[in-house]
């Protein structure tokens, strides 16, 4: 098949299932912005998929106020009708799965393989935190005759929850769970880069949820900080970077809100000389998340390598590493899909050009590939350095792309202080045999997640969240329910 026809066979597709509805969702219904509408892209091809609505303070501070009339009547929703709504939002995106995943892949990128699991992880979300409505306990204290005190949990009001790019639709689906299941109306601002499959999803579920409990925003910087600074949402969540983190947690402080930040990482990858190699290897190179360019969070792109074992890791991982070639996302067969932005695949490119200048070794990648097909998309290939110091740049700044720094270790206590020498602190994985050196390893490392003999899995129930620079609170368990949720207590003299 040439080239134009393939593409066009592409283009055909997608146009096939793309929204409908690119306004706002507030209110139960569907809102023409005033802020106006902006393109949105394919970044596989550089080509327009069309207008999507973009919020201004204006249309924020609509969908607040709607929002928080609907929170007034959804939090006395009783518990267990509350969790079965949520259900059927649940059952919905699992029989749409591979049309959002399809949405998702053409408008972030990432290759359509993977994505088709991101709205069943999505829907089991949901599924988890409705079978948790209960759970939402108080206590009593025993206070002596004649009284008794107790302590129940209440909603906030209006919940805001900014999203990132790499997952969309699992990410602005999912992450809607917690807070509705405590009784919070919840305002979902999706990735302005990638807004489609939010849409979709508001189409496919629209009147399930009474009207105004759920709203879907999709802006950029203004509509983000009103949204952030409005005195009617006194809980805030972010998924991204350190930066807007940051920015967040200052502008929050303004009227103490109460925050949730999962932010990046530079996260570590430990091999011991006494590792199962074979695994230790394809954990190596699977914990880079090159499928979807290194652009996750948790991508353990500082690879500690023993020098018993270098050679050995390094022939099985750049063989390994040739399975992931860049490739049009929508299709099946690709196993590596797009960057999100011409402006970070420059940034990715400068960083390799910094690694460069600083002596490390360039393995393998580091440019755009050859293949013509690819030519106006954002694509750029699977890049390890090696002979890297843990000094360069390349090891200690979030690069958010496929690019992987492998360190050579020989002792134990100046590695460690290494991995712990950056400021972020999310995941960290521990390849060895040694009940010990797995126990050391995984107390000394300063992040909040770590896998041994494991990495990149995340586990529906166990808290996710990062140390130091990584974030604040925690997510994906019970605890993230909780924290929807403020204590009141009560005490009756009878």
């Amino acid at each position: 098949m040439n080239q134009p026809s393939e593409l066009s066979k592409v283009r055909a597709t997608i146009e096939s299932i793309l929204p409908e509805h690119r306004d706002l969702y507030y209110g139960g219904a569907w809102q023409k912005p005033q802020g106006g509408y902006l393109d949105t892209w394919n970044p596989a091809t550089g080509e327009s998929l069309g207008p999507c609505a973009e919020a201004n303070a204006v249309d924020v501070d609509a969908a607040v106020r709607a929002a928080h009339v609907a929170f007034k009547e959804w939090r006395r929703i009783k518990p267990l009708e509350r969790a079965a709504l949520m259900k059927k939002v649940a059952a919905v995106l699992r029989a749409n799965a591979d049309e959002l995943a399809m949405l998702d892949a053409a408008n972030c990128g990432n290759p359509i393989r993977e994505m088709r699991r991101d709205a069943v992880v999505a829907a089991a979300v949901i599924e988890f935190y409705a079978g948790l409505v209960t759970e939402l306990k108080g206590e009593t204290i025993p206070m002596g005759e004649g009284v008794v005190n107790l302590s129940v949990r209440e909603p906030y009001g209006v919940v805001g929850r900014i999203v990132a790019y790499n997952h969309p639709i699992m990410f602005t689906a999912g992450k809607m769970g917690p807070a509705l299941a405590a009784g919070n109306a919840v305002i979902m601002k999706p990735p302005y880069q990638a807004p489609l499959s939010a849409y979709r999803m508001m189409e496919l579920i629209d009147g399930i949820l009474p009207p105004g409990v759920l709203s879907i925003l999709s802006c950029g910087k203004e509509g983000s900080e009103a949204l952030v600074a409005h005195p009617l949402v006194p809980r805030l969540s972010l998924i991204g970077s350190v930066p807007t983190g940051r920015a967040i947690a200052r502008a929050a402080a303004e009227r103490l809100k109460h925050v949730t930040l999962e932010l990046g990482g530079k996260n570590a990858c430990i091999i011991y000389p006494d590792a199962d190699m074979d695994k230790a290897i394809k954990g190596a190179v699977d914990g880079m998340n090159f499928t979807w360019c290194g652009q996750s969070c948790g991508s353990t792109s500082r690879l500690f390598l023993h020098e018993s074992v270098y050679e050995r890791a390094m022939t099985g991982m750049m063989e390994r590493i040739k399975f992931f070639k860049p490739g049009i996302p929508t299709d099946m067969d690709t196993t590596m899909g797009a960057v999100i932005s011409k402006s970070q695949l420059d940034k990715i490119l400068g960083y390799v050009e910094i690694g460069k200048k600083e002596g490390a070794t360039l393995a393998c990648g580091g440019k755009r590939p050859d293949d013509p097909r690819l030519a106006n998309g954002f694509f750029v290939e699977p890049t390890v350095f090696t002979n890297v110091t843990q000094d360069m740049r390349i090891a200690n700044e979030e690069i958010f792309g496929p690019v992987l720094s492998v360190i050579k270790w020989n002792d134990e206590e100046k590695m460690m202080a290494q991995v712990n020498a950056v400021e972020y602190g999310l995941t960290g994985s521990v390849w060895t045999t040694s009940l010990a050196s797995a126990h050391r390893a995984a107390n000394r490392i300063e992040s909040g997640y770590i896998w041994v003999n494991n990495v990149s899995a995340h586990f529906l129930g166990a808290s996710f969240g990062g140390y130091k620079q990584s974030g604040i609170g925690r997510e994906e368990g019970y605890d993230e329910l909780l924290s929807y949720s403020q204590v009141k207590n009560i005490n009756i003299t009878l």
